[in-house]
């Protein structure tokens, strides 16, 4: 990445993420969300879809009040003059506006979906863009997105050639999708080099990926080191079918390479934790960053080396603090038929017990022996320091 440069985290929570919800928020919970997003500092976000219904739109005028100065405030029109006069009118009220336009560019979509031309293709979004950047004029941006950039393997100069054009019209972002993950991630990311190479300093390149294959916060990461400087990201991951990049994950895999990321890390899980409950999707207990287990160790030889780094800023199995993200748990070791004596040294020591090694020895062969004979199953802490305080009491 080239120094000096950071990299903004734009999210679209209130507009991909709410759009795929089997029950969208209503006006007082995106007021939540947004909310949410000031204090996780996140550098754009992007309020809704205005010209879809009446309800958009008065969301999206409703958080243009809303938002502090200074913040970019984007809302979505397709590349329809009529729509983009209706997006700008709730629009409007940001202080920072950002007219986002988006149309496809691949081949597919061009011949399948548009039944257009590739030169009509190009006129409308040259008309679209430049009628945007008349009436945004220097109050805002405008930003163009190429839908389906990711399947434009086949019409690759064409599709660079609409990037330019929009560009050339008045647009200050333009904006690289995957709208939908069909393949590896080095493909996409080596589309976006050549973009990004051909365009230079002139503007703003983004990247707005979606998880179809796992992938995608993986492929916005690595679209970072060839020329992206903003990156659109959604709270848990929420968009259409697999989801959008993880806003979560992103902050912090740029974070760990020693990128600049302005995001309040610190907030992460107690923003999790709320957006889960305003969905009623739960979070998964392996989810990253956020998942119940993710800090939970069982295997003898992992709790060996928990043990033995546990109060260093590295842990042996641990990317990062509980506390870092915002949690107020701790890593901990639990034991199963798969753990080891240093499990149950400390399992009791962190409970306060001293323990001699004869002691961890017997309670290691009851436990082993008890969770073998009940299905392998867990053996919880209660009964491990239970066990331990009556060994002590015969001894």
């Amino acid at each position: 990445m080239e120094q000096g440069k950071k990299i903004k985290i734009q999210d679209v929570t209130l507009r991909d993420g709410n759009q795929a919800l089997k029950k969208p928020w209503d006006l007082d919970q995106k007021k939540e969300v947004f909310d949410l997003l000031i204090e996780l500092q996140v550098d754009g976000i992007e309020v809704g879809f205005p010209s879809s219904n009446q309800t958009e739109f008065e969301a999206t005028k409703t958080l243009a009040k809303r938002a502090p100065r200074g913040l970019p405030i984007a809302a979505l029109s397709r590349a329809n003059r009529s729509e983009i006069e209706r997006t700008w009118e709730a629009l409007s009220y940001a202080d920072t506006p950002r007219l986002h336009i988006v149309f496809p560019v691949s081949a597919f979509s061009i011949k399948h979906v548009l039944h257009m031309s590739e030169e009509q293709v190009l006129t409308r979004i040259v008309d679209t863009v430049a009628f945007a950047r008349s009436i945004v004029g220097t109050r805002g941006e405008v930003q163009f997105s190429g839908e389906h950039f990711g399947d434009a393997f086949e019409n690759f100069d064409f599709a660079t050639e609409c990037f330019l054009a929009s560009i050339q019209s008045g647009a200050d972002i333009i904006n690289l999708p995957n709208t939908v993950e069909r393949y590896r991630p080095f493909l996409f990311v080596d589309m976006v080099k050549k973009v990004a190479d051909r365009i230079g300093n002139q503007v703003t390149v983004s990247v707005h990926t979606h998880n179809d294959l796992g992938m995608a916060t993986a492929t916005s990461v690595e679209c970072a080191y060839v020329g992206a400087t903003q990156i659109e990201v959604a709270l848990n991951g929420l968009g259409e079918r697999a989801g959008n990049t993880n806003l979560y994950e992103t902050a912090l895999a740029l974070h760990q390479n020693g990128e600049s990321i302005g995001i309040r890390f610190d907030r992460i899980y107690p923003t999790a934790k709320r957006i889960s409950e305003l969905t009623g999707i739960p979070i998964g207990e392996k989810t990253p960053i956020i998942g119940a287990d993710i800090f939970s160790h069982r295997s003898g030889i992992h709790q060996d080396g928990v043990a033995k780094t546990k109060s260093m800023q590295k842990g042996a199995y641990r990317t990062f603090s509980p506390e870092f993200v915002g949690r107020n748990d701790s890593e901990t070791i639990s034991f199963t038929n798969q753990s080891g004596h240093k499990a149950i040294q400390f399992i009791l020591e962190s409970k306060g017990l001293e323990v001699t090694q004869g002691l961890v020895q017997v309670l290691f062969e009851q436990a082993k022996s008890i969770s073998t004979k009940e299905g392998n199953r867990e053996i919880t802490e209660s009964e491990l320091v239970s066990w331990a305080k009556h060994q002590l009491i015969v001894i």
